[in-house]
């Protein structure tokens, strides 16, 4: 049998529980802290070098094998790939419905909070309004998708189904995914002040555990890392459909 690690690293460590638990604490943490600080301060600049690190994880600690066993792979089933992409655009516009009749336009609205981050400028033109709008897309659909996707539902769930099977690892890696989520929404800094908002910090959170499942049972359907990514990049696509033309 082939190990899933490259030479260097497994002699370092186990293709495991063990070992996804590590790169969780070693990226997540981290990510945690700086979208924490680009919320107070505004620069955004390090939060893609987040999704770079966590792009290059499976190519820098996994074999070809390793890499292949994760869904690095051509999908099996490409009209899942549609049904995915419908899904995750369904299900961000769901959750924009959500929080407008939860909370309007108020910082409680996820959607709202996050939206900030976006710096669109008050009483922008339709023109200036599309491009910036094309280059939010452009990044919200490439970047997240690929980087998050590599690393949740890529290397970390396929470490941690090696110890605890497929079904517990979703739950694992989804449940990562989530709280690692309340960084961007939940632990808000409004007014030069932090706060942390429960009951919408609760829904945001499920929300993003339900969208984690649905990305992980893709990359079933699909057999492929693909399936997951394309509904992730259609929820994104939604969120910030939404953000800038429904809000």
């Amino acid at each position: 049998m082939e190990n899933e690690l490259r030479p260097f690293w497994n002699r370092l460590f186990n293709f495991n529980w063990k070992f996804g638990l590590f790169l969780i604490l070693i990226v997540c943490i981290p990510r945690f802290i700086l979208v924490l600080n680009a919320n107070a301060t505004g620069n955004y600049s390090n939060i893609g070098l987040v999704m770079v690190i966590s792009a290059i994880a499976p190519f820098l600690f996994l074999s070809k094998s390793g890499r292949t066993k994760i869904g690095i792979t051509k999908p099996k089933k490409y009209k899942w790939l549609i049904i995915a992409f419908l899904s995750g655009l369904i299900v961000s516009i769901l959750l924009y419905f959500l929080g407008q009749h939860l909370y309007g336009n108020a910082y409680e609205n996820w959607y709202n909070y996050i939206g900030k981050s976006y710096k669109i400028p008050i009483g922008i033109n339709q023109h200036n309004k599309a491009i910036l709008f094309g280059i939010m897309t452009l990044t919200g659909m490439t970047f997240s998708p690929i980087g998050e996707e590599l690393f949740f539902r890529g290397i970390v769930h396929s470490s941690f189904a090696k110890s605890i099977g497929e079904t517990k690892a979703s739950i694992v890696d989804s449940s990562a995914f989530a709280l690692t989520h309340i960084s961007h929404f939940g632990l808000v800094f409004i007014n030069n002040q932090w706060h942390f908002l429960t009951t919408p910090a609760l829904i945001w959170v499920s929300g993003m555990f339900l969208v984690s499942v649905l990305f992980f049972i893709f990359k079933k359907q699909t057999g492929s890392i693909l399936g997951a990514m394309i509904c992730h990049s259609a929820f994104n696509l939604g969120m910030i459909y939404c953000i800038f033309y429904l809000m």
